[in-house]
């Protein structure tokens, strides 16, 4: 799908282009390519005079096959998040090329920063809004998800600590789901690889465009923007690390529960054998087929037996009370 962008007075106007078309309009200036067909690219292709990367291309994790100029045309390949609201997130490649004052952007996938920007630019956009303007736009966008998706995983964290090292108050003692607990700090801990992974190619491109700048005569506002992202990336980045750290620490503190609970079932086993030890012993002597044992023809033989086992299971457990094993 191939949708273009055009300045109409305050705002930009998004156009779907019909799969059949054979042109472009020539004021566009944010030209969407969204999974494109081979005839969508060939036509972006002869409006633009510029070469459209393949999927695959894209994939390359090469700094030189993300980040390069050809034709006078700036192409950058990002890492974003995608998805991050479901059970099942992922990460997807996005190509921006700077062509002129136009930009277009290559994607298979729908992350949630172009459907914000493009709804933003649609109601209202800066006076004289070109290609580098919507970069801006798009970049500022990512990382302020970035922020957001980092501020829900701190706060699932914090619950997860919570439900492990506070269990009565959060109402799950004695019956506390150690796998789902185990699953949470999973998730948690693969959504935040993602977000530094994205964080740390977003990264690069701020940086390429930082260095670019002066090449492509960009405003001095635009650069001080442009170092003000690279901050906030900088600053992501760190507090990604911090909670990866979290995520760590947590589950080698779950495992330790686990054992933990796994050695009080063992050590609650190893007593009741020992409890049970003495009394087992008494009736194996009193089951012994001998013909000389007084007790077997005592009148109290029978009640001496039973008390002497009932004594030899008490006495062990209340040694253990006393030693506080218990």
């Amino acid at each position: 799908m191939l949708s273009v962008y055009l300045p109409q007075d305050v705002c930009l106007e998004r156009r779907a282009i019909a799969p059949d078309a054979t042109a472009l309009p020539e004021n566009g200036i944010w030209f969407d390519l969204v999974t494109p067909t081979q005839a969508e690219d060939k036509l972006l292709e002869r409006h633009l005079g510029i070469a459209v990367p393949t999927r695959e291309e894209m994939l390359e994790i090469e700094v030189t096959s993300r980040l390069y100029v050809e034709n006078g045309a700036r192409y950058m390949t990002a890492t974003m998040m995608c998805q991050s609201d479901t059970e099942t997130p992922k990460t997807t490649v996005v190509t921006f090329i700077l062509s002129g004052r136009r930009l277009v952007t290559v994607r298979y996938d729908d992350p949630k920063p172009f459907l914000i920007v493009g709804n933003k630019l649609c109601r209202t956009s800066p006076s004289g809004a070109t290609g580098e303007t919507v970069l801006m736009e798009l970049l500022d966008a990512v990382i302020d998800r970035a922020a957001d998706i980092l501020e829900r995983i701190g706060l699932d964290v914090d619950q997860v600590s919570h439900d492990i090292f506070e269990p009565e108050e959060a109402g799950t003692s004695g019956a506390r789901n150690y796998r789902s607990i185990l699953k949470a700090i999973g998730r948690k801990g693969d959504l935040t690889s993602k977000v530094r992974e994205s964080l740390v190619s977003i990264g690069r491109v701020l940086l390429y465009l930082a260095n670019e700048a002066d090449i492509m005569k960009w405003a001095k506002d635009s650069r001080g923007e442009l170092r003000g992202m690279q901050r906030d990336v900088q600053s992501l980045s760190d507090h990604a690390a911090y909670l990866s750290n979290k995520i760590t620490f947590l589950l080698d503190a779950m495992l330790g529960v686990v054992n933990l609970e796994q050695n009080n079932i063992i050590k609650l086993f190893s007593v009741v054998a020992v409890i049970f030890m003495p009394p087992t012993l008494i009736a194996s002597i009193y089951g012994m087929n001998f013909e000389v044992m007084p007790e077997l023809k005592w009148q109290y033989g029978y009640l001496m037996a039973i008390i002497m086992m009932i004594l030899a299971a008490i006495l062990p457990l209340a040694y253990f009370r006393w030693k506080k094993w218990l």
